[in-house]
């Protein structure tokens, strides 16, 4: 089956999808459409421009709303207007109450919508919470998110500054997101024990956050400690590890999986970087290919990145 797409923004992450759905073989790309004009030129030789986001969700059946977060609620209320399933960046906003109305909408609707936490279907990710669903490491007695950023935003992002400021940007929301999501899909539902976040142009300033800590515990009293900082020479670091009695996994860089049950950590994957942040973006389509067809599938829904939006903005505020 194949589905016909449209994007609704051509940034870094909306640019990317444009390659990934035109090399899938379930999708059609049919429009795509940005308010930047220099964006869109960017793309026309790969997809047909548009000329507007209403165009894009007449054109298609699905949409990917890949705009920054203040403006995926506008779009996301245009595509259930117009009976168009969605595909939404996260997180889903940066206002929480309004954030639950939105996933009422969506829910009522009853279209196919989830959410793009890239670990829903990463084949690294999937293997890390089987290993701790099927009791492979034993009694889970502890996890821990290591992040360092040397700068923010990365280079990658030069188009993306709004990242930089604090009222939709910042690595929490970017990143930090991806983790808590997945550690979520491995311990369950998180509550937040105490956090902290620290801002270089102090509490009433614009900037994002530069150094953020906070400890979750799950359901069963399983501790996440989370600790992430931005700023100074050396490589970026993300590292999910969580501890069994038995036997400990983590993620890191992204989609490396390692396993250890004693000194030394252990390649439980094909370790070559690019082959691996390749199979988790088809995984990832081919998972909202199902979601589109109305299949089980392991897309995160609405309701999934509200819980961790919620924690997200709970963090960023110490509360």
């Amino acid at each position: 089956m194949t589905h016909r797409i449209g994007i609704i923004g051509l940034g870094t992450v909306g640019a990317r999808f444009v390659e990934q759905f035109n090399a899938h073989d379930h999708f059609d790309l049919v429009a795509a459409w940005d308010p930047d004009a220099a964006a869109c030129a960017a793309h026309a030789d790969a997809v047909a421009i548009v000329d507007g986001a209403d165009a894009v969700i007449a054109a298609a059946d699905a949409v990917y709303i890949a705009v920054p977060p203040l403006f995926h609620r506008e779009y996301v209320e245009a595509c259930v207007a117009a009976q168009t399933a969605v595909f939404c960046e996260k997180p889903l906003g940066v206002d929480v109450d309004e954030s639950r109305e939105l996933v009422a909408l969506v829910e009522e609707s009853g279209l196919p919508a989830g959410v793009n936490f890239v670990f829903s279907a990463a084949p690294a990710a999937v293997r890390f919470v089987d290993m701790v669903n099927s009791g492979e490491l034993g009694a889970t007695m502890r996890a821990d998110l290591r992040l360092h950023f040397a700068e923010w935003p990365r280079a990658w992002h030069a188009k993306a500054q709004w990242l930089r400021l604090r009222d939709q940007g910042g690595w929490m929301r970017e990143v930090v997101s991806h983790f808590v999501f997945l550690a979520t899909r491995a311990l369950g539902p998180l509550t937040i024990a105490a956090a902290h976040a620290e801002y270089d142009d102090g509490p009433d300033g614009t900037l994002c956050e530069t150094s953020a800590s906070a400890h979750l515990r799950s359901a069963d009293g399983v501790e996440l400690t989370i600790i992430g900082t931005s700023g100074g020479a050396g490589a970026d670091v993300n590292d999910l590890t969580i501890r069994g009695a038995a036997r400990s996994v983590r993620l890191w860089d992204w989609y490396r999986l390692q396993t250890t049950s004693g000194d030394e950590w252990v390649d439980a994957q094909p370790a070559d970087r690019a082959r691996l942040g390749a199979e988790a973006y088809a995984a990832q389509l081919g998972e909202l290919s199902k979601l589109l067809a109305g299949e089980t599938s392991a897309i995160a829904t609405f309701s999934e990145a509200l819980a961790v939006q919620e924690l997200i903005e709970a963090m960023l505020t110490g509360s």
